[in-house]
């Protein structure tokens, strides 16, 4: 049995029904529970203009430099469900408008003067455009500032995030509410607090203020969240709220089936191949255009970051060609972990691997992965990382730290996400069984395959099945929730390096289901072929407030796919996925695995020695080394990434 998504609690038989898929960098349920949040002193008083058949456009009462901003368009009479929102500015500096078609529009100016928009809202019986200015005075105040403004529907969590120039203003905030709606707030992390949008009987308005006093100076902001009220829960499969999604290309010709068939309450069951094919049935050979025209999104610069990728980075075509296995693509703010599901045929890809200005990362929902706490009580842990040159291929971006990123920064952990993905929508339909499918749903050819045994990690499975029945049963404990056994709880690293070494699994995930050990072996092998990427993983100890400066290496490879045992497993897997890559010479190719050092922590494991003991490429600068050596970076352990 497997959890699909932070928003489907709803479990579906097993993992034949769903894929799990690389992820995001850290999301899922905002929790139930948490402190009960104070209500303010005084309300929120908004400044609203009267646009016209009972819209209302809510705005604060001055807008400052640098500070973050909403405009908010409400009906007095209706709720926005259904309606299209498209805003636009006309005159002033220019503005990063990330949520240009939600209700709900958040800038943040980066000069004063005066700002001129537009607003147009469609919809049944409504069709309405208004043009106003606001005005943007000089700040001078040391930056203290919430982020960001947004619309979320009833029952979807919800996360906002604090920054400011003064650590001790962070630390010292305190927040309030001008609901009259009680709000439980996780305080966890003051500056990231947490919570479940409550429900509604009609769209409303909830200001949060944040407020810390230092040496005698306040600092204070507010973040306003539209909260909508939605159509009734129908859905057996998203019986959770799910958030507002849209086709990235309005003319496309299947967006009445991408709104209705892969991201909606209202699913009940999956549609049939004749309204939303694979890409793969359609065209063997998809333009760029094409595939746009099955991705939805919950805003649209994630659509345009994906095509961006598409168009300057799929050098090979590997995405492309891959993709054809899929009905749609869905990037939204409250998807964490990516994943794959049979049942709609498309792949649900974490932005988090996106964003590359602080305005896009700011729209990301930040609530934590509910699998977070399993597998506490073992003794030990199984960390990765990818790494070239002997250091990592990506930085850590603090969400505390407003930075951009460009897409060569972005590139290798959205194409490991990619090739992990598209593994298992390859695994279920490869593009050799297209012209086979009869439907009439994409699930009803999957049980006819699966009863057959004819997945690609079903015939891996049958031909190379992985043996360590003790990894097995710890898989069921770190990655679907099982309470450990007092076996279980006594087994030290050496036992688990033990169980695992031997066995011919890529990684320790490998073991949470058939289908994630196909995954592995591919998106492992893709990686190292295309990019000169490995992977490093290792058995250590548990100790509390694991870093990677104190856990100990009990055992660890870097390039574990190159192990002679794990190579022809790799070679079959990427036969039938991507043969034109050529498995053999690749897999052929695949450079030696490196042993970790023993007794060292994982940091120290950074650089590595090559079989000759010649230390590989090593690191040029002090600065990428110093980088590496910062224990600010968060653990990424096995599964992190994948669902």
């Amino acid at each position: 049995m497997i959890i699909l998504n932070k928003a489907f609690p709803v479990i579906i038989s097993a993992c034949v029904l769903t894929a799990c898929g690389g992820g995001g960098d850290d999301s899922t349920d905002s929790p139930d529970t948490g402190t009960p949040i104070v209500q303010c002193n005084e309300g929120f008083e908004w400044n609203i203009i009267d646009a016209g058949n009972n819209l209302e456009l809510f705005l604060e009462p001055n807008y400052q430099q640098g500070k973050p901003s909403a405009i908010i368009a409400k009906f007095s009479n209706r709720d926005s469900k259904d309606l299209n929102f498209e805003w636009q500015q006309l005159t002033g500096s220019p503005l990063a408008l990330v949520s240009s078609q939600s209700p709900v529009l958040n800038f943040t100016p980066n000069n004063s003067g005066v700002y001129q928009f537009s607003v147009n809202v469609t919809g049944s019986g409504i069709d309405i455009q208004h043009d106003f200015e606001v005005n943007v005075t000089a700040e001078n105040q040391v930056y203290y500032g919430v982020n960001s403004d947004h619309q979320v529907v009833e029952g979807n969590g919800v996360s906002v995030r604090l920054t400011s120039d003064i650590t001790q203003a962070t630390n010292n905030t305190q927040w309030c509410s001008d609901s009259s709606i009680n709000l439980n707030l996780d305080l966890s992390n003051g500056s990231r607090p947490l919570f479940t949008a409550p429900t509604v009987s009609q769209d409303t308005i909830v200001t949060l203020n944040a407020t810390a006093n230092v040496n005698g100076q306040t600092y204070t902001d507010n973040v306003h969240l539209l909260v909508t009220n939605e159509s009734p829960i129908t859905s057996e499969y998203f019986d959770s709220p799910v958030a507002r999604t849209y086709p990235y290309n309005n003319d496309s010709p299947y967006s009445a089936a991408l709104s209705q068939c892969v991201y909606s309450n209202s699913l009940n069951e999956s549609c049939a191949i004749s309204r939303l094919p694979l890409i793969g049935q359609q065209r063997t050979a998809p333009t760029i255009d094409e595939i746009m025209d099955r991705v939805i999104v919950s805003h649209d610069w994630m659509g345009a970051n994906f095509k961006r990728f598409l168009i300057e980075k799929d050098v090979n075509n590997d995405f492309k060609t891959l993709l054809q296995s899929v009905t749609a693509v869905v990037i939204s703010y409250d998807v964490r972990p990516s994943f794959y599901w049979v049942v709609t045929g498309a792949i649900y890809l974490d932005p988090n691997n996106l964003w590359m200005t602080p305005e896009q990362r700011d729209t990301i929902n930040e609530a934590p992965d509910f699998r977070s706490d399993f597998g506490n009580d073992l003794q030990f842990l199984v960390p990765w990382r990818h790494v070239k040159n002997n250091d990592y291929v990506y930085r850590y971006y603090d969400p505390e730290i407003r930075v951009s990123r460009t897409l060569n920064d972005l590139t290798p952990r959205l194409a490991s996400l990619l090739y992990h993905e598209l593994a298992h929508a390859n695994d279920f339909f490869p593009r050799s069984v297209h012209a086979q499918l009869t439907g009439p749903t994409l699930l009803d050819d999957f049980y006819r395959r699966a009863n057959n045994s004819a997945l690609v990690s079903d015939q891996l499975a049958l031909n190379s099945p992985l043996q360590s029945s003790e990894m097995y049963s710890l898989a069921e404990v770190s990655f679907k929730g099982e309470t450990a056994n007092n076996t279980q709880k006594a087994y030290k690293p050496s036992d688990v390096t033990s169980f695992f070494k031997p066995d011919h699994a890529s990684d320790f995930y490998s073991y949470s289901s058939t289908r994630e050990d196909a995954a592995m072996l591919f998106e492992e092998a893709l990686m190292s072929h295309r990019y000169n990427i490995l992977r490093d993983v290792a058995i250590t100890n548990n100790p509390e407030n694991a870093s990677g400066s104190n856990i100990i290496v009990d055992w660890g490879q870097r390039g574990r796919i190159g192990e002679p045992s794990i190579k022809p497993r790799a070679e079959y897997v990427i036969d039938q996925m991507l043969p034109e890559v050529g498995s053999q010479q690749l897999v052929d190719n695949l450079p030696a695995p490196i042993q970790m050092v023993a007794g060292k922590t994982w940091l120290e494991n950074v650089v590595l020695m090559s079989p000759s003991n010649a230390v590989i490429q090593q690191r040029s600068t002090p600065q990428t080394i110093q980088s590496t050596l910062d224990d600010s970076r968060p653990l990424e352990l096995s599964g992190s990434q994948h669902r």
